[in-house]
This record gives C-alpha cells, structure tokens and sequence, in this order.
C-alpha cells in the first residue's frame, strides 16, 4: 500500500516531466481514436452511398437474373414467400422491386435511365428514400407520378411537376411506353445513382412494361451487418434452388475488393502510426530514466531493494499511462462525434475524382465505442510493454555508477 501512495507522490514531484509523459500518451490515444474512426467511418459512409440508399444489404433473384437481367428473367410475386423471407431472425424488413431500363425523353433530350417499380412503403424501410427528396412529395401505392434523381432531372431539363415520357421494352418483348408526372425530386450519395434513377410504385411500374405481379428482386436489409454471410447461407437454404440469394459483396465485388484493400493499406498506416506512438512514449521514459539515475542510484545504496525501486516505477509508469489513455479517451470523445456530425469534404480536383468512380466526397467518422475502447487497449498495452524498460535498467542498476555526476 505504501508503494502505491509512494508511486502517486513521485509522479507529482516533478509535474513537468509527468506531464509531458502523460501528454506523449494523451495525444496518441487521440491520433489513434480519430484516424481509426475515420477509417471505418469511410468505409460505413460508402457502404451506405452504395448498399443501404439502393441495392440493400442482400437481394432474392429468380435463379439466372443476376447473369442476364431482363424482366423475362422476373418472378412471379408470393406474400407466402415474403413471409418465409421475412421471418429469418437477423431480417428486419423485405421490399418488392421491379427494375428495368428505358429511354427518357423530354422534348428533344434523351437518356437512358433505370427505372425502378418500388413498394414506397416497404421501400422506405430499407433505404429511407422519403429522406432523398429534396423538392416534391413521395410516391404512395395508388400514384401515377415518379420520382426523378437530380442529376437525371438537371441532364434531362426537367424541374418538378414537369412530364416525362418513357419508352422501353416489356415484358416478354413488349413495346413499353408512357408520359409520367415529376412528382419528387431525389438526390443521393452515389453520384452514379443520381445520374441516373427513376422510381415510381410498384404497381405503375408492372402496368408500363406489361409485367403484372412480376417481380424482379426483393430487397432485404438485416438487423446485424456482420452476420450478413450467415443470413444468407439461412435464407438460400429457405428458399431453394430456384431462387439466388445474393449478397451486397457478390452483387458489388468492386466495392468489397475497394474496402479490402483500403483496409489493408490503413494496417500499414496504423502500424506506422504505433511506431510513432512507441518512440513518443519510450523518449519519455528515456528522459525520465536519465533525470531521475542519482535518485535511483541513492535509494539502492541506502538499501532499498532493486524489485521494490522496479514495483515503485512499474506503478508509476501504470498511473501515468492509464491517466494519459483516460483523458485522451475522453477528449477525442467530442472530437469524434463533431468529425461524424460535421464530415469532412473534398472539393475541386480531389471531388471529381472521387464521383468520376460513384462516391461521394465525404469524410465523416465513426462513432462506435469499440474505437474508443480498442484503441485505448492498445496504447495502454503499448504503455506497459516499455514500462518494462525502466524495470530492467532498475534490476542492473549499479549504485556507485548511477551516483557519479
């Protein structure tokens, strides 16, 4: 017990020195916390321009879609199947879409555009699309109005309540056309999604290209992110052969390989960033070592025990670093929640080159608590582990040397 009131007095006798200990390992666990939550805040921010505002995090095909994805390759729609789809324990919500292209048209522009039959309600569940108007209404079952994406709206002219016309072709090689009023404008993350989709409900959608109670897909998102694979392996084992059940990863390989490699990438940065942190800490330590060799060298000669001096020190460097650690947990606590409230933002050059491949500019972070936690671990650990440096010159320590000035 002595000791340890001992320990706590002799960090406070130079506070100098402490501090400037415990500021090396406040701002690393700071350093750490930001550029880690930022890395998975990236990461969510993408999933979520590229997966939740669209495709979902898992989709049900008719076996063969996916190949080759025209309506003739559409399945015939079963509440008995949603159900079925609906009751796996990690799904939360399923939606019926019908998607096929057509050619947009209004007075002499025309583009191509994906036009997506959606369930409004349904398909607000999964990806909040009610969330992405940003002038008009939302769609509701019984409309015959759609919902245009900006930058489709702004290539093809086109403001709100104007009327577009459509032409593509149906169902089993019908002739689709129609005239539709803009009743909403959308804009999304995913510059190539706002380039380009047209939603309108589902019902509308099967009447224009002639494929009623057609379905093309059910979009599914899930409860826990993590436990996709498994929810997936469940549900194909549901439903059988006759449908593909795929998720977000085999549907975008793009973005997973994107991910993966980002990520391998920031291991190495973060193993340099460590690096760092352990030459801050250890150049501390290596400091104190030197101020503090007389007094050490003292205390042995009057006949204090060298493991006593090593327990004295290791309890010194334990309450500096958990000081250090604690507080900087808790100041990159508002750091992180700003960054996430208030993401960073590329503009010019850097911006362009970033929708140039369909993501959006935006920088936020992370704020799971497993950032905060897991980073303080390791700084901690990192801590304690050079805390073993002053034990070991302790255990060697010679007193006549460590005395001479």
């Amino acid at each position: 017990m002595w000791l340890i009131r001992l320990a706590w007095k002799n960090i406070w006798r130079n506070k100098s020195r402490s501090l400037i200990t415990m500021a090396a390992i406040f701002f690393a666990v700071i350093l750490s916390v930001v550029t880690s939550s930022l890395q998975d805040g990236v990461f969510d921010n993408l999933i979520k321009n590229m997966v939740s505002f669209y495709s979902g995090y898992m989709q049900v095909h008719k076996k063969g879609y996916w190949d080759e994805q025209i309506l003739d390759n559409s399945f015939a729609a079963s509440p008995k199947m949603e159900q079925e789809t609906l009751s796996g324990k990690n799904i939360t919500a399923v939606s019926p879409r019908l998607e096929s292209f057509a050619l947009a048209s209004s007075v002499d522009i025309t583009k191509g555009c994906l036009v997506v039959g959606i369930s409004p309600e349904g398909e607000n569940k999964i990806t909040r699309l009610n969330e992405k108007i940003i002038a008009g209404n939302y769609l509701h079952e019984a409309d015959n109005g759609v919902l245009l994406s900006d930058g489709l709206a702004r290539r093809m002219q086109l403001k709100l309540y104007d009327t577009i016309v459509l032409i593509g072709q149906g169902y089993h090689g019908s002739t689709a056309a129609g005239k539709y009023r803009i009743q909403g404008i959308l804009k999304f993350g995913s510059p190539e999604l706002n380039d380009k989709a047209l939603f309108m409900p589902l019902a509308l959608a099967q009447d224009f290209y002639g494929a009623y109670n057609q379905l093309t897909s059910y979009v599914i998102s899930l409860n826990e992110n993590n436990l996709l694979k498994t929810t997936a392996e469940e549900l194909r084992l549901k439903l059988g052969k006759e449908y593909e059940v795929m998720t977000w990863e085999e549907m975008m390989p793009e973005v997973a390989q994107h991910i993966r490699t980002d990520t391998a990438s920031s291991k190495i940065i973060e193993a340099i960033l460590y690096l760092l942190i352990c030459f801050g800490i250890f150049g501390t330590l290596l400091m104190m070592m030197v101020e503090r060799k007389f007094e050490m060298g003292m205390l042995v000669a009057i006949g204090m025990k060298k493991h006593k001096l090593a327990a004295l020190l290791l309890l010194e460097s334990i309450f500096t670093v958990v000081t250090g650690c604690l507080l900087g947990i808790l100041v990159s606590m508002p750091v992180v929640i700003y960054l996430n409230r208030h993401p960073l933002r590329m503009s010019g050059d850097m911006a362009n080159i970033y929708e140039r491949f369909g993501f959006e500019a935006v920088f936020p972070a992370s704020t799971e608590a497993t950032h905060f936690i897991t980073q303080g671990i390791i700084v901690l650990l990192i801590g304690f582990l050079l805390s073993l440096y002053p034990m070991a010159r302790v255990i060697r320590l010679k007193p006549v040397n460590a005395m001479r000035r």
